[in-house]
């Protein structure tokens, strides 16, 4: 049997129709004088600019994004073009090029972990139970490693690093693969114990601490942290190396990458990057007669003699 649809019923459908249908219109009409009205023109500049920037919106840049960084590099004539550090000395020579302005020199920079104190080298006073990341750990006493100045381990800076550079070893020491790290210094913020910074790319050796603690202090914390015995600074060639309340640090203006002080570190805390492998530590007293020309004693003796941990 067929069913029939009630006229009264049928012209109620029509009318709502009709009426979604008029409603519709009139927003549509609406929507579109409102676009036309309040267009904002866009700066073709700007969008080359946009467009030659890597889209990262790391906002190493200083903006909020790449599309803020485009429009602000345009309007402003004194801002630098080599803002963007993702993008390195060929974006901002790119974009120095769309707008005018000189490219300036960009040196090339990496993120460096100071810190060497992982699971096996570094103690903790207490077992963290909390959720599983620095900031947090860090709101509890501290954090939970026995050096204050260490890192946590808990990955933090991995978690935030927009490029996927940062990977966490098997004893929870944050490794930076320098091919992917693009310096946008995401980590450096992210890291609440500040052992992250950018340092050049062509300087390789560092001083891969970050403990302002006395020699037996940092002993009973870390078998790899600095005690501050000074033979890296007495035995540096180019005087790159000082000491900063207990804790040697790199001039890297200075450095020539001469290794001295990686040989010389009875710590190990000094790390050449270029081949991590590579031995570290005081040399054998026979390599050092070697290298002194077959003397008696090692070419950095009286250094090693006159420094005392502190």
């Amino acid at each position: 049997m067929q069913e029939t649809v009630h006229p009264d019923l049928l012209q109620v459908i029509i009318k709502s129709l009709a009426l979604m249908g008029g409603v519709g219109a009139a927003f549509g009409i609406v929507l579109a004088y409102a676009a036309k009205k309040f267009a904002v023109e866009t700066d073709p500049l700007v969008e080359l600019v946009r467009a030659a920037l890597p889209g990262a919106n790391c906002g190493a840049c200083g903006f909020a994004g790449c599309q803020g960084y485009a429009e602000a590099v345009v309007k402003d004539p004194t801002l630098s073009p080599g803002l963007c550090t993702p993008g390195k000395a060929d974006v901002a020579a790119l974009v120095a090029k769309i707008i005018g302005k000189v490219a300036p020199e960009v040196v090339p920079m990496v993120a460096t972990v100071f810190c060497r104190g992982d699971e096996c080298k570094a103690s903790r006073r207490f077992v963290y139970e909390g959720v599983k990341d620095c900031r947090a750990a860090i709101l509890v006493a501290g954090g939970d490693k026995t050096c204050q100045y260490g890192c946590l381990g808990y990955g933090s800076c991995f978690k935030a690093c927009p490029f996927g550079a940062i990977s966490m070893s098997p004893d929870n020491l944050p490794v930076i693969d320098h091919e992917k790290c693009t310096a946008c210094g995401v980590c450096v913020s992210a890291c609440p114990k500040s052992i992250i910074a950018l340092t050049p790319t062509a300087k390789k050796v560092h001083i891969r601490c970050s403990s302002h603690d006395k020699g037996p202090v940092v002993k009973k914390a870390c078998e790899l942290g600095c005690v501050a015995c000074g033979l890296c600074v007495k035995g540096c060639p180019e005087g790159a190396i000082s000491m900063d309340n207990f804790l040697a640090r790199i001039d890297y203006e200075k450095c020539t990458h001469c290794e001295t002080c990686v040989m010389l570190c009875p710590q190990r805390t000094i790390e050449d990057q270029i081949d991590p492998s590579k031995e570290t530590g005081p040399r054998t007293k026979l390599a050092r007669k070697e290298d002194a020309g077959g003397g008696s004693e090692p070419a950095d003796a009286p250094a090693a003699k006159a420094a005392k941990p502190a």
